[in-house]
Protein backbone atom coordinates (compact mmCIF):
# COMPACT_ATOMS: atom_id res chain seq x y z
CA UNK A 1 0.00 0.00 0.00
CA UNK A 2 1.75 3.75 -1.22
CA UNK A 3 2.45 5.61 1.83
CA UNK A 4 -0.01 8.47 2.26
CA UNK A 5 0.39 12.02 0.35
CA UNK A 6 1.89 14.80 2.53
CA UNK A 7 -0.16 17.53 1.49
CA UNK A 8 0.28 19.73 3.77
CA UNK A 9 -2.02 22.89 4.27
CA UNK A 10 -6.07 22.44 3.63
CA UNK A 11 -5.90 24.43 0.13
CA UNK A 12 -2.52 22.21 -1.12
CA UNK A 13 -4.89 19.02 -0.22
CA UNK A 14 -7.98 20.22 -1.93
CA UNK A 15 -6.42 21.41 -5.54
CA UNK A 16 -4.75 17.86 -5.63
CA UNK A 17 -8.11 16.12 -4.90
CA UNK A 18 -9.18 18.28 -7.60
CA UNK A 19 -6.75 17.12 -10.12
CA UNK A 20 -7.81 13.55 -9.05
CA UNK A 21 -11.43 13.64 -9.90
CA UNK A 22 -10.50 15.45 -12.77
CA UNK A 23 -8.19 12.70 -14.02
CA UNK A 24 -10.62 10.10 -12.63
CA UNK A 25 -14.21 11.50 -13.18
CA UNK A 26 -15.30 10.22 -10.13
CA UNK A 27 -13.44 9.87 -6.75
CA UNK A 28 -14.50 7.82 -3.85
CA UNK A 29 -14.57 9.76 -0.12
CA UNK A 30 -12.80 5.99 1.06
CA UNK A 31 -10.35 6.24 -1.44
CA UNK A 32 -8.73 9.98 -0.61
CA UNK A 33 -9.02 9.39 3.10
CA UNK A 34 -6.53 6.38 2.79
CA UNK A 35 -4.49 8.04 -0.40
CA UNK A 36 -4.32 11.41 2.12
CA UNK A 37 -3.98 9.53 5.18
CA UNK A 38 -7.08 11.81 6.76
CA UNK A 39 -10.61 10.97 8.04
CA UNK A 40 -13.41 10.67 6.17
CA UNK A 41 -14.77 13.22 7.73
CA UNK A 42 -12.09 15.55 6.38
CA UNK A 43 -12.62 13.84 3.36
CA UNK A 44 -16.70 15.09 2.96
CA UNK A 45 -15.87 18.62 4.61
CA UNK A 46 -12.79 19.36 1.52
CA UNK A 47 -15.18 17.75 -0.64
CA UNK A 48 -18.00 20.24 -0.05
CA UNK A 49 -15.74 23.44 0.15
CA UNK A 50 -14.91 22.49 -3.69
CA UNK A 51 -18.59 21.81 -4.16
CA UNK A 52 -19.35 25.34 -2.70
CA UNK A 53 -16.66 26.67 -5.68
CA UNK A 54 -18.08 24.56 -8.21
CA UNK A 55 -15.35 23.36 -9.97
CA UNK A 56 -16.51 19.39 -8.82
CA UNK A 57 -20.08 17.89 -8.10
CA UNK A 58 -20.76 16.20 -4.69
CA UNK A 59 -22.75 13.14 -5.17
CA UNK A 60 -23.18 10.07 -2.41
CA UNK A 61 -19.81 8.18 -1.47
CA UNK A 62 -17.26 10.79 -3.04
CA UNK A 63 -17.40 13.50 -5.88
CA UNK A 64 -17.25 13.73 -9.89
CA UNK A 65 -15.74 16.11 -11.69
CA UNK A 66 -17.92 18.91 -13.29
CA UNK A 67 -19.97 18.14 -16.38
CA UNK A 68 -20.29 14.67 -15.90
CA UNK A 69 -24.05 12.96 -15.57
CA UNK A 70 -24.66 11.74 -12.20
CA UNK A 71 -25.31 8.08 -11.82
CA UNK A 72 -28.58 6.54 -12.87
CA UNK A 73 -31.25 6.61 -10.08
CA UNK A 74 -31.59 2.80 -9.01
CA UNK A 75 -34.67 1.04 -9.79
CA UNK A 76 -37.00 0.12 -6.86
CA UNK A 77 -36.34 -3.06 -7.26
CA UNK A 78 -32.44 -2.95 -7.04
CA UNK A 79 -32.89 -0.33 -3.77
CA UNK A 80 -34.81 -2.95 -2.19
CA UNK A 81 -32.42 -5.94 -2.21
CA UNK A 82 -29.92 -3.42 -1.21
CA UNK A 83 -28.95 -3.19 2.61
CA UNK A 84 -32.17 -4.76 3.12
CA UNK A 85 -31.87 -6.64 6.62
CA UNK A 86 -31.03 -3.05 7.80
CA UNK A 87 -33.68 -1.89 5.80
CA UNK A 88 -36.10 -4.54 7.64
CA UNK A 89 -35.10 -3.27 10.98
CA UNK A 90 -35.52 -0.06 10.33
CA UNK A 91 -39.19 -0.62 8.91
CA UNK A 92 -40.26 -2.36 11.91
CA UNK A 93 -39.11 0.19 14.40
CA UNK A 94 -41.14 2.52 12.10
CA UNK A 95 -44.27 0.44 12.66
CA UNK A 96 -43.78 0.81 16.49
CA UNK A 97 -44.22 4.12 16.93
CA UNK A 98 -48.28 3.64 14.76
CA UNK A 99 -51.59 3.37 16.92
CA UNK A 100 -54.36 2.07 16.25
CA UNK A 101 -56.56 5.71 15.02
CA UNK A 102 -53.87 7.26 13.63
CA UNK A 103 -53.14 8.59 10.20
CA UNK A 104 -50.00 8.40 8.25
CA UNK A 105 -48.23 9.48 5.39
CA UNK A 106 -46.03 6.85 3.94
CA UNK A 107 -43.54 8.37 1.06
CA UNK A 108 -42.59 5.65 -1.75
CA UNK A 109 -39.31 4.01 -1.56
CA UNK A 110 -37.86 0.50 -1.00
CA UNK A 111 -37.15 1.56 3.29
CA UNK A 112 -41.01 3.01 3.20
CA UNK A 113 -42.32 -0.80 1.79
CA UNK A 114 -40.48 -2.26 4.55
CA UNK A 115 -42.55 0.06 6.82
CA UNK A 116 -45.59 -0.95 5.25
CA UNK A 117 -44.56 -4.72 5.17
CA UNK A 118 -44.71 -4.15 9.62
CA UNK A 119 -47.10 -2.20 9.75
CA UNK A 120 -49.40 -5.32 8.30
CA UNK A 121 -47.67 -7.54 10.08
CA UNK A 122 -49.02 -6.01 13.63
CA UNK A 123 -52.56 -7.21 13.84
CA UNK A 124 -53.04 -5.08 16.60
CA UNK A 125 -53.58 -2.31 14.59
CA UNK A 126 -57.07 -0.84 13.43
CA UNK A 127 -58.67 1.76 12.03
CA UNK A 128 -55.53 2.99 10.36
CA UNK A 129 -55.83 5.30 7.65
CA UNK A 130 -52.63 5.34 5.16
CA UNK A 131 -52.10 7.79 2.28
CA UNK A 132 -49.28 6.89 0.01
CA UNK A 133 -47.65 7.91 -3.05
CA UNK A 134 -46.36 4.39 -4.08
CA UNK A 135 -48.20 2.34 -6.40
CA UNK A 136 -45.98 -0.68 -4.89
CA UNK A 137 -47.11 0.41 -1.18
CA UNK A 138 -50.41 0.64 -2.04
CA UNK A 139 -50.89 -3.11 -3.41
CA UNK A 140 -48.74 -4.25 -0.33
CA UNK A 141 -51.15 -2.75 2.01
CA UNK A 142 -54.24 -3.97 0.18
CA UNK A 143 -54.04 -7.18 2.31
CA UNK A 144 -54.77 -5.29 5.25
CA UNK A 145 -57.75 -3.57 4.08
CA UNK A 146 -60.26 -3.46 5.88
CA UNK A 147 -58.25 -2.91 9.44
CA UNK A 148 -56.11 -0.36 6.97
CA UNK A 149 -57.68 2.27 4.78
CA UNK A 150 -55.08 2.79 2.12
CA UNK A 151 -55.73 6.37 -0.21
CA UNK A 152 -53.41 6.99 -2.95
CA UNK A 153 -52.30 10.40 -4.01
CA UNK A 154 -52.78 10.59 -7.70
CA UNK A 155 -50.73 12.13 -9.82
CA UNK A 156 -48.00 11.02 -12.53
CA UNK A 157 -46.16 7.58 -12.56
CA UNK A 158 -42.27 7.66 -12.75
CA UNK A 159 -40.92 5.10 -14.29
CA UNK A 160 -38.38 2.27 -12.37
CA UNK A 161 -39.58 4.21 -9.21
CA UNK A 162 -43.66 2.87 -9.23
CA UNK A 163 -44.10 6.73 -7.67
CA UNK A 164 -46.66 9.79 -7.92
CA UNK A 165 -45.73 13.04 -8.04
CA UNK A 166 -47.21 16.15 -9.31
CA UNK A 167 -49.27 17.79 -10.61
CA UNK A 168 -52.00 15.50 -9.25
CA UNK A 169 -50.03 14.71 -5.47
CA UNK A 170 -49.80 18.52 -4.34
CA UNK A 171 -53.63 18.84 -4.08
CA UNK A 172 -54.38 16.03 -2.00
CA UNK A 173 -51.44 16.37 0.05
CA UNK A 174 -52.34 20.44 0.68
CA UNK A 175 -55.74 19.16 1.89
CA UNK A 176 -54.25 16.19 4.47
CA UNK A 177 -52.92 16.85 8.36
CA UNK A 178 -51.65 13.51 9.01
CA UNK A 179 -50.24 12.11 12.62
CA UNK A 180 -47.11 10.98 10.94
CA UNK A 181 -45.31 10.93 7.85
CA UNK A 182 -42.18 8.55 7.22
CA UNK A 183 -39.67 9.88 3.84
CA UNK A 184 -37.10 8.31 2.72
CA UNK A 185 -34.28 10.03 0.76
CA UNK A 186 -30.52 9.33 -0.52
CA UNK A 187 -29.00 12.17 1.81
CA UNK A 188 -28.97 12.93 5.55
CA UNK A 189 -26.39 15.87 6.24
CA UNK A 190 -25.97 18.05 9.18
CA UNK A 191 -25.35 20.79 6.70
CA UNK A 192 -27.22 20.42 3.57
CA UNK A 193 -30.26 18.34 4.93
CA UNK A 194 -32.28 16.04 3.60
CA UNK A 195 -31.40 15.33 -0.15
CA UNK A 196 -32.47 13.47 -3.03
CA UNK A 197 -31.52 12.04 -6.33
CA UNK A 198 -34.56 13.27 -8.32
CA UNK A 199 -36.38 16.31 -7.66
CA UNK A 200 -39.71 15.75 -9.02
CA UNK A 201 -39.84 13.22 -5.66
CA UNK A 202 -38.29 15.92 -3.55
CA UNK A 203 -41.05 18.12 -4.20
CA UNK A 204 -43.75 15.61 -3.01
CA UNK A 205 -41.20 14.96 0.11
CA UNK A 206 -41.32 18.34 0.69
CA UNK A 207 -45.29 18.44 0.83
CA UNK A 208 -45.57 15.41 2.87
CA UNK A 209 -43.18 16.53 5.53
CA UNK A 210 -46.15 20.11 5.62
CA UNK A 211 -48.99 18.00 6.09
CA UNK A 212 -48.05 15.74 9.16
CA UNK A 213 -47.36 16.42 12.81
CA UNK A 214 -44.79 13.98 13.38
CA UNK A 215 -41.96 14.30 10.74
CA UNK A 216 -39.69 10.96 10.59
CA UNK A 217 -37.33 9.93 8.10
CA UNK A 218 -35.90 6.70 7.65
CA UNK A 219 -32.72 5.99 5.88
CA UNK A 220 -29.82 3.63 5.85
CA UNK A 221 -26.58 3.89 6.78
CA UNK A 222 -25.69 4.17 3.86
CA UNK A 223 -27.06 7.33 3.30
CA UNK A 224 -25.71 9.14 6.64
CA UNK A 225 -23.88 11.86 5.91
CA UNK A 226 -24.26 12.24 1.80
CA UNK A 227 -25.82 14.86 0.12
CA UNK A 228 -27.72 14.82 -2.85
CA UNK A 229 -29.03 16.64 -5.99
CA UNK A 230 -32.44 17.71 -5.01
CA UNK A 231 -33.27 19.73 -1.23
CA UNK A 232 -35.36 18.55 0.69
CA UNK A 233 -35.40 20.15 3.77
CA UNK A 234 -33.23 21.04 6.76
CA UNK A 235 -31.96 18.66 9.69
CA UNK A 236 -34.30 21.28 11.72
CA UNK A 237 -37.47 20.16 9.94
CA UNK A 238 -37.15 16.60 10.97
CA UNK A 239 -38.51 15.24 14.51
CA UNK A 240 -36.81 11.71 14.18
CA UNK A 241 -34.37 10.15 12.11
CA UNK A 242 -34.19 6.25 12.31
CA UNK A 243 -31.36 4.53 10.58
CA UNK A 244 -29.06 1.40 11.10
CA UNK A 245 -25.81 0.32 12.50
CA UNK A 246 -23.99 1.06 9.14
CA UNK A 247 -24.27 4.84 9.36
CA UNK A 248 -21.28 6.82 10.10
CA UNK A 249 -20.87 7.75 13.88
CA UNK A 250 -18.96 10.96 13.31
CA UNK A 251 -22.12 11.89 10.63
CA UNK A 252 -24.32 11.10 13.52
CA UNK A 253 -22.36 12.86 15.75
CA UNK A 254 -22.42 16.04 13.72
CA UNK A 255 -26.41 15.60 13.32
CA UNK A 256 -27.11 15.25 17.14
CA UNK A 257 -25.08 18.52 17.18
CA UNK A 258 -27.86 19.80 15.00
CA UNK A 259 -30.43 18.68 17.75
CA UNK A 260 -31.87 15.84 15.36
CA UNK A 261 -33.03 12.90 17.29
CA UNK A 262 -31.55 9.53 15.97
CA UNK A 263 -32.69 5.96 16.37
CA UNK A 264 -30.21 3.63 15.44
CA UNK A 265 -31.64 0.17 15.16
CA UNK A 266 -29.35 -3.29 15.10
CA UNK A 267 -26.22 -2.06 16.41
Amino acid sequence: MPAPIDSGPPEVRRELMLALVAERSFVRVSDLSEKFGISEVTVRADLEALDKRRVIRRVRGGAVAVGNRLRDEPSFEESLGASAVEKQLIGKAAASLIQSGESLILDVGSTTTFIARSLIARHDLEDLVVLTNGLNIALELESAIPRFSVVVTGGTLRRLQHSLVDPMARYLLRETNADTVFIGCNGVHAERGVTNINAPEAEIKKRMLASASRRVVVADGSKIGQVELAWVTDIAGVDLLITGPSADPLALGLLRKRGLEIMVVGG
